[in-house]
């Protein structure tokens, strides 16, 4: 205990002496992806722990319950240049099934492994958003818990308009094939940005994934951030289904740091 106390203490520290350039921009805790890299030669975590449920009904009589339990997930970035950053994406996770409130099923283990990278395309100008285009790979076959023999692929394009000192809107657009030679999900957010303060930042978000000759999946959600400096950052989120094919509800707490990795 005493050891992680004091590599938390350590962590803070050089997140806070780190010479400041700009307020540590962030893809969590909302759904919509930023549209920022993380600067030349800078390492950022963004780390969350999230409960997901969804519940429905095998008959009149008998009820279902999933339960996903992120502790927690990792996006850890490295910033090659001015406009491109690397990502990789971790999870690890515990799915619980119970039957009218008997748990007949549980597994743990990793949930996630993806690897990829972000490109800032343009800059914001005048009715031009600031544009970024985001890929992953995902290796089905590195997971422990619901492992693929077929790994998938996904991507978004990013775009954010800054509306004035208090308000951004940021939207994203792409599609994700959970698994090679099966049909793409459309996925979309919106998510308008409110500055509270100095410190504090919310948001309220829809978003959500539409399949070909599927019932779409639509959600909304909200959430706040806290600025410890402009390099160390704490959330928490919130959101529910607007229809049966998304998830009922979940809440998810977060931190975010990053620190420059050479002097020079």
């Amino acid at each position: 205990m005493i050891k992680i106390i004091l590599l938390v203490t350590l962590l803070v520290t050089a997140v806070t002496v780190t010479a400041q350039i700009e307020k540590i921009d962030t893809d969590r805790p909302d759904q919509t992806e930023s549209a920022f890299t993380v600067p030349k030669k800078w390492m950022q975590f963004e780390s969350g722990f999230l409960k997901e449920v969804d519940k429905g009904y095998y008959s009149p009589f008998t009820k279902w319950t999933d339960i996903r339990l992120e502790h927690p997930s990792l996006l850890t970035k490295y910033g090659v240049g001015k406009r491109f950053e690397l990502r990789l994406i971790t999870g690890f996770a515990t799915y619980k099934l119970k039957d009218d409130n008997q748990l007949v099923e549980t597994q743990t283990g990793i949930d996630n492994v993806q690897f990829g990278g972000k490109l800032n395309f343009f800059d914001e100008k005048g009715w031009r958003p600031k544009i970024s285009l985001i890929a992953h790979y995902d290796f089905a076959g590195l997971r422990t818990i619901n492992k693929d023999t077929t790994d998938g692929i996904n991507f978004r394009f990013t775009m954010q308009h800054t509306i004035s000192e208090k308000v951004s809107l940021g939207y994203n657009l792409g599609m994700e094939w959970e698994r090679f030679g099966e049909p793409a999900a459309y996925t979309y957010t919106f998510a308008p940005g409110f500055n509270l303060s100095e410190k504090w930042y919310a948001y309220i978000e829809a978003f959500g994934f539409i399949w070909k000759n599927e019932k779409p999946e639509n959600s909304i959600d909200g959430g706040i951030a806290y600025y410890v400096t402009d390099n160390f950052k704490l959330d928490a989120s919130a959101g529910f289904g607007l229809n049966k094919k998304a998830p009922d509800y979940y809440f998810a707490i977060g931190t975010s740091f990053r620190f420059k990795t050479t002097n020079k």
